[in-house]
């Protein structure tokens, strides 16, 4: 999953990323409304974490832009204030969760979760299945054929997006924009290096290689 968190608090949103991507999510960080606003419209997010409190545009106008610009990005707002009136304020701006500060890690996940379960993207899948390959997403397990497979998180996040889409030609582009941070000095020879080491994971001493090259295009998942 790839998650915006829209955070000023800077301590607060590197410990947001540094937990998140452990748990083998993509994560983009912003300190300011504006720019959350820009990355929250982008398209490419699976979910934000959006904070109330931020310079230059607040969480709520954030929040209410998205919605009108008719964008449907699960959000998840945090914020220090408690009273109803302003849970309800940020469910009226177009917020689909709240979490009040401070709050638990594991909370903030399973609320993650949950949005993703009523959303409309395939993120909502927990066990992922191709051929005899099994990733659970909750566990963070990878297996096959009965063995484990333990994978660094930025090849379980590549991993994770093949699997999401089996037997689809990915090309090089998508899997940057998906697996990566937004601002990374994107080459191509970056996800061609990602690509080879979770091949020596995945199929080395296997007959079958279920990570196959699609000339011309990029990489796909097939059993």
């Amino acid at each position: 999953m790839r998650v915006l968190v829209v955070e000023d608090d800077r301590s607060l949103a590197e410990a947001l990323r540094k937990g998140l991507t452990q748990e083998g999510h993509v994560v983009d960080v912003v300190h300011d409304g504006a720019g959350g606003l820009t990355l929250a419209e982008s398209g490419v997010h699976d979910a934000v974490v959006l904070d109330v409190m931020l310079p230059i545009m607040d969480g709520m106008a954030v929040a209410r832009r998205v919605r009108e610009d008719d964008v449907h990005v699960p959000i998840l707002m945090l914020t220090a204030r408690d009273a109803l009136p302003d849970r309800i304020s940020g469910f009226d701006a177009g917020a689909d969760d709240y979490l009040i500060k401070p709050f638990a890690f594991e909370e903030l996940l399973v609320r993650l979760r949950a949005l993703a379960r009523r959303g409309n993207t395939p993120i909502e899948e927990e066990r992922l299945v191709v051929g005899d390959l099994v990733m659970d997403t909750r566990s963070r397990e990878v297996i096959r054929d009965g063995k484990n497979i333990d994978l660094p998180p930025r090849e379980y996040a590549l991993l994770e997006f093949l699997m999401r889409h089996p037997g689809q030609a990915l090309n090089r582009t998508i899997i940057l924009d998906r697996v990566w941070e937004y601002g990374f000095d994107s080459f191509a020879n970056v996800v061609d290096a990602a690509i080879l080491r979770l091949r020596k994971a995945v199929d080395e001493g296997y007959d079958k290689q279920l990570i196959q090259t699609v000339r011309g295009v990029g990489y796909r998942i097939k059993a």
